[in-house]
């Protein structure tokens, strides 16, 4: 347990035997934090292996324990933290894809067929989709600009959240991960928004709340609502072709494994992963709507103009409020560093 001052231990506060920082209680026999936790049953459930960069001796504390997953996990075992108190744990069987499915007429309602690898980023999904869509819809009149932006928040933190828990993203170093969010959290972002019908209508009030605090000149505001527009724009596009939820899942999963990333130390990994959340939505794609053969193309030719949308005026529109100047790649590293999401500090996430 943690000392004071004087040496003696102080009551109450256990450290983390893994990492040192502040445990939440006994998990798989011993005292851990959240995030070691966490860690440790997302490796033994998927069998995870993992490789050390060094001498497989990294330091494992509160500021490195996300360096090296070869080290962490070893240390996990070796403090005595139990692989079949995992196994014998709940395993995660709730149906997401059920949850996605029985809102919009959604085929996964009446096929049978999915992918295990698009079941497992289904399952990574952390909410429901259509409870934020039929949120937004029956609300979307009347909705101010305060619940708009948690709105916003909570999708930007489940982007990252669904991030951290598909298959293969957590194996890859952790500043590949990193830079693979940095560069396109807008992206997920849209996707998101199209997901859940957020309603982009109310864009232009959120611009104009934000224009009446900070004024621009004349040039700025015309480019800033051409910008608006452009996000319009390709949130409708994506809802006139009635993506589905594992199509949402495995294009997220395209976007994300991207090798237009700096300094990927794995390069050709990165693509191979691309190429396999490709491979699983054209299969999926071919499997479900056999009578449009133009689909999966369809789906493809939306992913470059994602781009066009400006991540600086999405950051502007929707996130200044909540976090002042803060930058969203800076958020976006803390919540993905922090072992739990869930403590994101600049505002209460449910």
């Amino acid at each position: 347990s943690a000392r004071g001052a004087d040496g003696t231990h102080e009551p109450g506060q256990i450290e983390c035997i893994v990492c040192g920082d502040k445990s939440s209680g006994k998990h798989y026999g011993q005292f851990t934090c959240e995030g070691c936790k966490s860690f440790f049953k997302r490796s033994v459930r998927r069998n995870l292996t993992y490789t050390c960069r060094a001498n497989r001796n990294c330091p494992v504390d509160q500021h490195h324990r996300n360096q090296c997953q070869y080290c962490r996990l070893k240390k996990c075992l070796k403090v005595g933290m139990r692989r079949e108190a995992v196994q014998r744990g709940r395993l995660p069987t709730q149906s997401y894809h059920g949850q996605f499915a029985l809102t919009n007429g959604d085929p996964l309602q009446c096929h049978s067929y999915l992918s295990g690898y698009i079941s497992l980023l289904l399952r990574a999904e952390p909410y429901p989709t259509s409870r934020f869509g039929s949120q937004c819809l029956q609300s979307n009149n009347i909705m101010g600009i305060e619940n708009i932006c948690e709105l916003a928040a909570r999708m930007l933190f489940s982007a990252v959240e669904w991030a951290r828990n598909i298959p293969f993203f957590p194996d890859l170093q952790v500043t590949d991960q990193v830079a693979l969010l940095r560069l396109t959290w807008s992206e997920l972002f849209v996707l998101n928004a199209a997901q859940c019908s957020m309603p982009v209508h109310v864009a232009p009030l959120l611009a104009a709340a934000g224009l009446h605090a900070s004024p621009m000149s004349a040039d700025r505001v015309v480019a800033f609502m051409d910008h608006i527009r452009v996000f319009q724009e390709q949130v409708e596009k994506l809802k006139v072709l009635h993506v589905d939820s594992a199509e949402y899942s495995c294009i997220k999963a395209i976007v994300l494994f991207t090798t237009d990333a700096c300094g990927l130390s794995d390069v050709a990994h990165v693509e191979g992963l691309q190429e396999k959340s490709q491979c699983a939505l054209e299969e999926y794609v071919r499997s479900q709507y056999p009578n449009q053969p133009n689909r999966f193309g369809k789906l493809l030719l939306r992913l470059p103009s994602l781009r066009t949308v400006s991540s600086s005026v999405i950051e502007q529109l929707f996130f200044v409020r909540l976090v002042g100047k803060t930058p969203i790649e800076t958020l976006i590293r803390d919540m993905l560093l922090s072992g739990s999401s869930f403590n994101w500090p600049y505002m209460p996430i449910q």
